[in-house]
């Protein structure tokens, strides 16, 4: 489980930077293209991604410290 909190995280991580760019204007050639509420849509992704994350490396301490 503590796997898949990691790959999914860089996987939301990865999406919501896209959203953030395309919302903002920055990646062209989308219908998502300048639309505010993908750049939204990218934060809330960027948001829980980083909870995965945060998820992922207290798992990975909290296993370190029992094994010593």
């Amino acid at each position: 489980m503590t796997w898949v909190r990691l790959v999914v995280g860089v996987v939301l991580g990865l999406i919501g930077l896209v959203w953030i760019g395309q919302g903002l204007n920055l990646i062209k050639g989308s219908m998502m293209t300048g639309q505010l509420q993908w750049a939204v849509a990218g934060v809330v992704l960027i948001v829980i991604a980083a909870w995965l994350l945060w998820g992922f490396v207290r798992a990975r301490e909290r296993g370190r410290s029992s094994a010593t």
